[in-house]
């Protein structure tokens, strides 16, 4: 998929524009370098109706905005046109109105703008940055992008070998393997366990008309989520808002996507290649964002295997016994699932032992829980680190977009620390019961593992 473009234009008649474009994101690391808890969040709505939250910053003249359209990544892809919404994602700067795809482009560079679209499981995103000097005419661009798509068949054709290129050599990572071969075992038959990307075939099936039909789906006021940091006030994002989004449909047409959890009767499958390592993904069930014992669950994940150098799998796997390269751990809550998913990457005589020792770890954790010096290094960890997420413009906006999808409120950005801290000991000992005792985690593993058969 394309990630987000940075369009800037050379030094000449408006080199001028990309300097200042690039001064700007130099300033912007300063801000909100204070606490997190210090930003005032507005909502706004346009007059249009459409509504967003927004954050002022006049110190720079950048605006950042994200947006998302919920519940429409690529659960939603029609069965034979797996991997559509990343193929959208492509397709969107690739012309659109009157201007063709060399037009668009160009375009973006004059404006010296940022856009891009990505697609996840369960919404799909956009990303946009503009001066605050060429802000109207970059909305319009933007505006173009999303209501106006050209999906031009010389475009689709490039787009399509750049696609098919990606899956070859997604093909020949044993860890890309490994995590969508695990997402494959553990959601069989569950759109969540469906190759985002798609498979040669269903890419190469591709259709304009496929694309076209996403988008009238999937793109609608109802699913809208935006979010706005930057050198602009309420009154003139409100006009912006309706520049780019009032003339998209009233409400979204989704296919229900059911809830479920990652099973599987296979609990581990090898999946050959020939390389000298292999990389394992392994897994369990767990609870969804709104069970009160979820930020329990993330500060017990934080110790056990989402801080990388110093947690217990880290050091257990790695500096203890020198048994692997990397070994990693998240709670991963989507919409309808919520998964404990983690990761380790080794050489193939090696890899039944780390596994082993991640087990060990898991269960241990499980009967006696986390120490005290854990628990007090982790808090602190997380607490502190907070505001670090807040440092520019773009990430300010990353994080509000992500609280926004989530339904999180706009006063997670005060309530999110003090609810770390309220966890206690006994709460993480009391999910560990829950995550890790009695279940057996399911593993996939690609490579030519020694000691480990092949999981039936």
């Amino acid at each position: 998929m394309k990630r987000l473009r940075m369009n800037v234009k050379p030094a000449g008649s408006s080199g001028w524009i990309a300097s200042a474009f690039c001064a700007a994101v130099l300033t912007a690391l300063s801000l909100f370098s204070s606490k997190a808890e210090a930003m005032k969040i507005q909502e706004v709505k346009s007059p249009g109706g459409i509504t967003a939250w927004l954050v002022e910053a006049h110190t720079t003249p950048l605006i950042a905005m994200r947006f998302a359209f919920d519940g429409g990544g690529s659960a939603q892809d029609p069965e034979g046109r797996l991997g559509l919404a990343n193929f959208l994602a492509s397709m969107l700067d690739e012309g659109a109105g009157d201007l063709g795809a060399k037009q668009f482009q160009e375009r973006m560079e004059e404006l010296a703008m940022r856009m891009g679209f990505d697609d996840g499981r369960d919404a799909f995103y956009g990303s946009f940055e503009t001066l605050t000097e060429n802000r109207e005419a970059a909305a319009q661009l933007l505006a173009l992008a999303i209501n106006r798509p050209r999906f031009d068949a010389e475009a689709i054709e490039r787009m399509r070998k750049q696609h098919l290129a990606g899956l070859a050599s997604a093909a020949r990572d044993p860890a890309r393997v490994a995590t969508e071969q695990w997402m494959a075992l553990a959601f069989a038959g569950h759109p969540y366990g469906r190759p985002a990307n798609g498979t040669p075939k269903s890419v190469s099936d591709v259709t304009r008309e496929d694309l076209a039909g996403f988008h009238a789906r999937v793109f609608a006021k109802d699913t809208l989520r935006v979010v706005v940091v930057g050198d602009i006030d309420a009154a003139t994002l409100g006009s912006m808002l309706d520049t780019v989004f009032s003339a998209l449909p009233a409400k979204a047409t989704l296919s229900p996507v059911a809830r479920t959890e990652p099973k599987a009767a296979q609990k581990l499958k090898v999946i050959d290649m020939n390389v000298p390592q292999s990389a394992a993904r392994f897994g369990l069930p767990a609870m969804p964002r709104t069970d009160k014992d979820f930020m329990a669950a993330f500060v017990l994940n934080t110790i056990l295997g989402g801080s990388s150098f110093t947690s217990r799998l880290y050091q257990e796997v790695r500096e203890k016994r020198g048994l692997a390269y990397g070994v990693d751990t998240s709670i991963i809550p989507m919409r309808n699932a919520s998964m404990f998913f983690g990761g380790v990457a080794t050489k193939n005589e090696e890899v039944g032992q780390s596994l082993d020792v991640i087990r060990a770890e898991l269960k241990r954790m499980a009967a006696d829980g986390p120490t005290d010096k854990e628990m007090a290094d982790t808090k602190a960890y997380l607490t502190g680190s907070f505001a670090l997420r807040f440092d520019t413009n773009a990430n300010i906006a990353n994080q509000l977009l992500w609280m926004l999808v989530e339904g999180l409120g706009r006063g997670y950005v005060e309530t999110r620390n003090p609810q770390i801290d309220a966890v206690t000991i006994d709460d993480v000992r009391r999910v560990a019961k829950r995550l890790f005792e009695g279940r057996e985690l399911m593993v996939t593993v690609v490579g030519r593992p020694k000691g480990l058969g092949s999981g039936g």
